[in-house]
């Protein structure tokens, strides 16, 4: 009864004031929609968080087949990506460009990864276009070009490798201070194995653009070796006995001839220089290497020819000798004879005369 009777009262007292009936008289569904703020107080409206969970969950169920849709074109082309990768590296297995045909079928798997990543990002959120998606990721690649500067010379250096083939696999090559057989040519560096079993890792970038000696590179190699015969024996006998030596050592081939050339008028001895060829591989020159030097040393004690060794002869001057000043009789190293030259002081210029010439 209470309340029945103050409800006209409270209408009354809303048609004396204006702004106060407003106030009593505003949509509950409006206080809903624009809750106030009360000051002091926490205020949560469930019915605004479950309308917004709601409108989530709509949102993802209206773009649940185009994400189903782009999860699927991806795949079809990640799958596609390595069955292409598979048929480059099977086409090319077993010939000589069949490192090549690795790293192309690696790259042919990169490229079409990448275009079914745009692809499906464009079917899942068709407001970012394969444009927008370019526009934004050659922007970063600047960025990615200058931070990784190196990884991506050194790849872009072993393609050229691969594509020109300077060397392949199974050569033998020196670069800078590493020699040994190459074991592979990756995308970032090239695997030599050395000759004493180490592993060298060589970025690409190094080797494309320093010079490189590749050894195996043809069939046949020349070596060569000085010896020194004493200059009393023969020059042209000796040089037979070596020539003859050479043409009967297994590994030196005939084709080209090996050759003996005088290179030198040493301190002890005539050096000869013999050369000789023989397959290019490091174990072939270093075993015919070996017979050469012992046949030719055995050869030469044969025909009783010498190999003196260095020799040095140090001239002393004694001042205390009456000789001393007489450059008639002076032996260490002063011409003699009835007429000698004039002694030239220290420092006195040629053509300046000297004391003794003055009359």
């Amino acid at each position: 009864m209470a309340t029945l009777f103050s409800l006209p009262l409270a209408v009354f007292a809303v048609a004396q004031d204006g702004t106060a009936a407003t106030e009593e008289t505003s949509d509950p569904a409006d206080d809903v929609a624009n809750p106030k703020d009360v000051p002091g107080e926490v205020d949560v409206n469930i019915d605004t968080v479950w309308g917004t969970v709601d409108n989530m969950i709509d949102s993802f169920l209206d773009r649940l087949p185009f994400l189903l849709v782009g999860i699927v074109v991806f795949a079809i082309f990640y799958f596609v990506a390595k069955l292409v990768r598979r048929f480059i590296r099977s086409s090319t297995h077993g010939k000589s460009s069949a490192n090549l045909g690795r790293v192309m079928g690696r790259v042919a798997q990169w490229v079409l990864v990448f275009v079914g990543l745009i692809l499906a990002v464009a079917i899942m959120a068709p407001s970012v276009t394969p444009g927008k998606l370019l526009t934004s990721l050659g922007i970063g690649g600047v960025a990615i070009g200058f931070a990784f500067k190196d990884i991506l010379q050194n790849f872009m250096a072993g393609l050229l490798i691969l594509l020109n083939e300077p060397f392949k696999i199974g050569d033998q090559i020196v670069s800078g201070d590493h020699e040994g057989t190459v074991e592979s040519i990756k995308t970032r560096a090239t695997l030599i194995k050395t000759y004493d079993g180490k592993r060298v890792v060589i970025p690409n970038s190094q080797i494309y653009t320093n010079p490189v000696v590749v050894n195996t590179a043809y069939d046949c190699i020349r070596t060569q070796y000085d010896v020194g015969v004493g200059y009393g024996d023969d020059l042209r006998h000796a040089a037979k006995v070596i020539l003859q030596t050479l043409q009967n050592t297994e590994g030196v081939v005939s084709d080209p001839a090996p050759d003996v050339v005088a290179t030198e008028l040493g301190g002890s001895s005539v050096v000869l220089r013999a050369r000789w060829w023989t397959a290019s591989e490091r174990v072939n020159v270093v075993r015919t290497g070996n017979a050469v030097i012992s046949d030719i040393k055995k050869a030469l004690d044969d025909a009783g020819i010498d190999m003196p060794y260095p020799t040095n002869v140090t001239l002393l001057h004694d001042q205390t000798e009456d000789c001393d000043g007489d450059r008639t009789q002076q032996r260490e190293g002063w011409p003699a004879g009835e007429n000698p030259p004039n002694p030239r002081p220290i420092g006195l210029h040629r053509d300046r005369p000297n004391a003794d010439n003055k009359s």
